[in-house]
């Protein structure tokens, strides 16, 4: 198996799939597709767009982040290791599965894309430290904030 670091900015392709082993353990799996534009080279030939799908595994924490606020169609930041991985399909043939497994999850989609939902919008990772609360960011309102605002 091999490890690698990876970030990746894509869109979620479907819901996530969340499954909770029996000591209660969360795990999420779900695709995100991210994507190169078109564009066109210097002697005229067209490049189209060019999409790559991902499969990305949260465990823990993330998973169940994941489980309330990530829907399909969704963009998100992400940060993993790559790891390869083989198994012998039910006929016998040996098939190999590429997967992200994401360390970092930060939601880009507004708030008010899904409503309903409440996306976070500060980073979250799989340490433990992350474990007590969810984030929440909000704008300062103090009086000090409204004075130093810059005029443009």
């Amino acid at each position: 198996m091999s490890v690698n670091k990876v970030i990746l900015i894509g869109n979620v392709g479907r819901d996530p799939e969340v499954r909770y082993l029996d000591t209660g353990l969360a795990i999420a799996t779900f695709p995100l597709a991210t994507s190169e534009r078109a564009y066109t080279l210097a002697n005229g030939t067209q490049v189209p767009e060019r999409t790559e799908w991902h499969n990305l595994v949260l465990w823990r924490r993330l998973a169940e982040v994941a489980e309330k606020y990530v829907h399909k169609g969704d963009k998100l930041y992400v940060e993993g290791k790559i790891r390869t991985r083989s198994y012998d399909d039910p006929s016998g043939v040996r098939r190999s599965v590429t997967e992200i497994f994401v360390d970092v999850m930060e939601m880009l989609t507004p708030r008010n894309a899904n409503a309903g939902s409440e996306a976070q919008v500060a980073p979250i990772s799989a340490s433990p430290r992350q474990e007590e609360e969810l984030p929440r960011t909000s704008p300062a309102t103090t009086e000090e904030s409204k004075t130093n605002d810059l005029p443009f």
